[in-house]
């Protein structure tokens, strides 16, 4: 089953099965923290990629608007305040940290597509390798509790 595999899935280590049962609790909740953060990670990633995904919506409703509409501008997830459209081929574009950049209408839907890929490509990564630290805090689990059962045969 797991004898092939170091701790920590690294290989190279000592088998899962000659662990104690101390170093397979320590291990395994190692590995349950590390998938609880990878987890965390593709939470995070999906709001960044449904924002972007708001972000190029809005982009798309924005260019079809004509010059000198009045709109709500947002200010904050909460706060609105009225605005006229001057340009609807300039835009400005969050780049993170409060740094904003001005560019056509064209290249702001291009920067959306793309981080929107890019982190997709890294939330199907990430999947991957949460789904492989899960089977290995699952074997992990199998182990300790057979090691835990025969502790207990033994001392009865």
């Amino acid at each position: 089953m797991a004898s092939s595999k170091g701790g920590g899935g690294g290989g190279g280590g000592i088998p899962l099965e000659r662990m104690s049962v101390e170093q397979l609790r320590a291990l395994k909740e190692q590995a349950d923290l590390e998938v609880n953060l990878l987890q965390d990670s593709l939470t995070n990633i999906r709001t960044a990629t449904t924002r972007l995904e708001i972000a190029s919506s809005a982009l798309n409703d924005l260019s079809l608007r004509p010059h000198a509409s009045k709109m709500l501008v947002p200010l904050t997830a909460s706060l609105y305040v009225p605005g006229t459209l001057d340009d609807s081929q300039k835009v400005l574009v969050d780049v993170g940290t409060g740094y904003f950049i001005e560019k056509t209408m064209a290249e702001g839907k291009d920067y959306c597509e793309r981080k929107i890929n890019l982190l997709k490509s890294n939330f199907d990564q990430l999947v991957e390798v949460a789904s492989k630290k899960k089977n290995v805090a699952d074997e992990m689990a199998v182990i300790l509790q057979a090691k835990m059962k025969q502790l207990a045969s033994t001392s009865s």
